[in-house]
């Protein structure tokens, strides 16, 4: 295309002048010497004027014309490769569309033809072009003028394509068709005025990334096809399509989004054009609105020759997704499709959508990319952090990155030179895991293993529960047991006991222990009485948790993971949907999920089976009810000598989270007297926790 657009523009504009200066000498007899001093025309009419609009032959053109304008001395309308020319093949346009197109952009460049508009239009308060004046200024006949409509049709290439508006006077609701006003898509604006720049409707979701002005490396995708051959022909692929102006469409599947935005911005560097990346998930308008959003996109990057990135195209409606493919269908250029799940097909024609994986980063690429991104600012970690690190947070390497400096950041505020594991893993864990918050509440672990008092094998059931947690690279990655199995490679956990023994206490502990952040799910916002509702908020549960690099605590679980029951009627069937559903995505989640009931025997068979624990917490014994209560009691805390603690552990059998309620409300009480902790204290608390029970508690 040419470099001015002034150039491209001028010879229809010239042509335009031609039209106006025969359209105004014809004015004159049209509408009277007395027309051009009369500064209320078209707000009022006289007799004089009634007689000279019912003398006019009907749907003649006001300002008929004789012959075409001299276009003698103006250069070629639409030379090869002019914006205009382009613009014309592109969307079908005839020359009448190209001259309606001129007509409405001229008071864009120079407002004299506003003046004009008005003039020749009789009226003061029309200095917008109207369909009514392309059609007085560019046919010659009745015949001709009525055969033009069609170019104002929905289904004609100015409106189908929406280059072109038909606006409405607001003071005229219901206006013909002759009576609409002509603006130009302001898209179409600025292509035709060379002016770079996004329509304002995309601004909210898009970005433009100038090429020239790109700072990407051009090595960048070199680094990302090593190890990978689909990506190695993926330049010379574009390339070939780019310069032999073949549609190409591609589709970026997978969770790694950075990866996906470095391979479109690496894409678009490399062809030397601009890249528009548009964030589908964003789009905050009616559904009715995301039609004419989607076709902007598309016509914004044709326009500006560059390559277009959709990301999020999970997020669409099924009846946008349709639009999507239609838009499809029609484009011209490269057009990047990015999600998560697989492609859906459903186009009428053929689209040959090519789907490249973008995966998570695996186990070893994260631990190079962790030890790289360390040593740069000089620190070193034993192999054992690096393999955790690693392991237990699925990153990107931007995320990675990220987690970095955060941490030393971090350990400065502190005055520290180097950040610590910890600060890693604390680091870490702000990588991800925000969209779960949203369906879950997430619980700060605050109990350590000290703090939990169970029987010596439940005990070492959680410590074997953490052991394969943290060693789960070296048996399913490098001993090679994940090429054994396709599904179950998580960790399911079922806790099971009365309430108050532990359960929820334990999951802080393995959640600390691993340096793992814990979401409890709240089952209120998960099981639905509409049918079909609690399968979808159990997929974005675990579809979330998946890269969230969490624990899942599905409290009191028996709720939601009971038996499947024999069918009686419709609902007994959609009951068991769910929980067949719900065994399906626990089989194929890959991280920690926790589960906590009060009865073990309300659990379906086959939630069992795919268990990989099955932890029972007993009521604590004499011997660990005495541990609990010295374990409770502060130092800090004033006690008087007569505290028997060995005697409320014999004789009163109650569960952990009850000693610590009685412990509470004696402090309170000594308090309220100003006294240190007496035993009538800890004896008047125990009765009202019995209260609470509803059970007796016999005088002694």
């Amino acid at each position: 295309m040419k470099d001015s657009a002034l150039d491209e523009l001028l010879p229809w504009l010239q042509r335009l002048d031609r039209r106006l200066e025969y359209a105004i000498a014809a004015a004159h007899k049209t509408f009277g010497a007395e027309a051009e001093t009369d500064p209320y025309r078209g707000m009022h009419i006289d007799p004089g004027e009634v007689d000279r609009l019912l003398s006019r032959p009907p749907g003649v053109p006001l300002f008929p014309l004789k012959a075409s304008p001299d276009d003698a001395g103006v250069p070629q309308l639409t030379p090869q490769q002019s914006r205009w020319s382009w613009l014309q093949q592109t969307f079908e346009l005839s020359e009448f569309d190209l001259e309606v197109i001129a007509i409405a952009l001229a008071p864009e460049l120079d407002r004299r033809y506003e003046r004009l508009y008005a003039y020749l239009q009789d009226d003061v308060r029309c200095q917008r072009p109207s369909v009514d004046l392309a059609l007085n200024l560019l046919c010659a006949s009745a015949a001709e003028r009525l055969d033009r409509r069609a170019h104002f049709a929905t289904g004609a290439p100015l409106i189908h394509h929406a280059l072109l508006h038909l606006v409405t006077d607001p003071t005229h609701p219901k206006p013909t068709l002759l009576g609409r006003e002509l603006h130009l898509d302001d898209s179409l604006l600025r292509f035709l005025l060379g002016q770079p720049g996004i329509d304002e409707r995309l601004t909210p979701f898009c970005q433009w990334i100038d090429s020239k002005n790109n700072t990407q490396d051009p090595a960048k995708l070199a680094q990302l096809e090593q190890n990978d051959p689909p990506k190695k022909s993926l330049l010379r692929l574009v390339q070939q399509h780019w310069q032999t102006q073949k549609p190409l469409r591609l589709y970026f599947q997978g969770v790694d989004r950075p990866a996906k935005r470095q391979t479109a911005i690496a894409l678009a560097t490399q062809l030397q054009t601009p890249l528009l990346i548009a964030d589908l998930t964003r789009i905050l308008e009616p559904k009715a609105t995301v039609e004419p959003l989607l076709k902007c996109l598309f016509r914004d990057a044709w326009f500006q020759n560059a390559v277009l990135h959709l990301d999020g195209i999970d997020a669409l409606e099924p009846d946008a997704h349709k639009w999507l493919l239609t838009a499809l269908a029609t484009s011209r250029g490269i057009t990047l499709l990015s999600g998560t799940r697989s492609w859906r097909p459903g186009s009428p024609e053929p689209l040959g959508v090519v789907t490249l994986p973008f995966p998570m980063p695996h186990f070893h690429h994260r631990r190079d990319r962790w030890q790289t991104d360390l040593a740069a600012i000089d620190l070193a970690l034993d192999d054992p952090d690096l393999d955790a690190l690693a392991d237990r947070f699925r990153l990107t390497d931007e995320q990675i990155a990220d987690a970095i400096a955060t941490a030393q950041h971090t350990a400065n505020l502190h005055a520290n030179t180097h950040p610590s594991i910890l600060d890693l893993f604390a680091a870490a864990r702000t990588q991800s895991g925000h969209e779960l918050e949203t369906l879950a509440r997430k619980v700060e672990p605050k109990y350590r293993w000290d703090d939990i008092i169970l029987p010596p094998d439940q005990l070492k059931l959680l410590h074997e529960l953490c052991d394969q947690a943290k060693h789960r690279h070296q048996v399913y990655g490098d001993w090679g047991f994940e090429r054994k199995l396709s599904l179950g490679k998580g960790l399911n956990v079922l806790f099971s006991g009365q309430p108050g023994t532990g359960k929820t206490m334990a999951a802080e502990v393995i959640a600390h222990e691993l340096q793992l952040d814990l979401y409890k799910i709240d089952l209120s916002q998960v099981v639905s009485k509409y049918i079909g509702e609690t399968e979808k908020n159990l997929d974005r549960i675990f579809t979330t948790a998946a890269n969230s690099n969490a624990i899942l605590l599905f409290d009191e679980a028996d709720a939601l993971f009971g038996k499947r029951s024999e069918i009686k009627d419709s609902h007994d069937r959609y009951a068991n949907l769910e929980i067949g559903y719900l065994l399906q995505k626990m089989e194929e989640y890959e991280g920690i999920a926790i589960l906590t009931t009060n009865l073990q025997s309300n659990l379906d068979d086959a939630f069992v089976r795919r268990l990989r624990f099955l932890i029972d917490f007993p009521p604590p014994n004499q011997r660990d009810r005495m541990r609990i209560w010295q374990q409770i009691l502060p130092d800090t805390l004033p006690q008087s000598a007569d505290l028997d603690l060995n005697g409320l552990a014999r004789r009163f059998e109650i569960t952990g989270a009850n000693i610590r309620n009685i412990a509470v409300a004696a402090a309170f009480l000594a308090a309220s007297e100003e006294e240190p902790l007496q035993m009538r204290h800890l004896l008047h608390a125990v009765r009202r926790e019995y209260q609470k029970m509803g059970k007796v508690l016999m005088d002694e």
